[in-house]
């Protein structure tokens, strides 16, 4: 990524162009500047298909690589870019570092159902619960099949489970294929079990 006014052109390497790029947007690894997380963002923001981005953006805050904060700052710098309209949309409700695509799947099934935002990947104890609501001491943990679906994963998954169960957590367990197959019933599971709508007052 380069001013425009740069002319270099290295071979094997496709040179991005850009009005402007505040020295606040660039840092240094291997000793190589590079754009920071939130400005890249920024930049996949003009391109990326919504399911991309959206992706892409939750996958940075739950690695830790950059916040709603760090995202909010480069918006303020970002003049006028087509993209910047979609990134801000989706730190508005706040931070949601999911950590898998399935997560993504959950979480935006519980907000298009009006539910509360619950907490994203908070910890608890020792344990990192998928979706939270901490008022209602209630816990979804979201069961892919490509992390959960051997002994040792579903072992560790029951430890998970008995730890939460311990400290007074009610934990629902979702697989993909209900999530995305039968989502009507999954959210009845949801508000059976005492999910909060956005309108009521706990």
């Amino acid at each position: 990524m380069v001013p425009d006014s740069s002319a270099r052109c290295r071979r094997g390497l496709r040179v991005h162009r850009t009005r402007a790029l505040d020295s606040r947007d660039v840092t240094r690894r291997d000793a190589i500047a590079v754009t920071t997380p939130a400005r890249t963002l920024l930049d996949l923001a003009d391109d990326l298909p919504a399911n991309g981005l959206r992706r892409t953006m939750r996958q940075a805050q739950a690695m830790r690589w950059t916040n709603v904060r760090q995202i909010a700052d480069v918006l303020t710098r970002a003049n006028g870019r087509r993209g910047a309209h979609r990134l801000a949309a989706l730190i508005a409700d706040g931070p949601a570092p999911t950590r898998s695509e399935f997560e993504d799947v959950v979480l935006d099934l519980v907000l298009s159902a009006g539910l509360r935002r619950p907490e994203i990947n908070e910890r608890l104890g020792s344990v990192f619960p998928d979706l939270r609501w901490p008022d209602r001491r209630l816990t979804v943990e979201c069961d892919g099949a490509a992390w959960h679906d051997n002994k040792l994963a579903r072992e560790n998954d029951a430890e998970r489970q008995a730890r939460l169960e311990a400290g007074g957590e009610r934990v629902l367990r979702v697989t993909w294929q209900q999530a995305v197959t039968r989502p009507q019933q999954t959210l009845a599971r949801f508000v059976a079990a005492g999910a909060p709508c956005t309108d009521r007052r706990a």
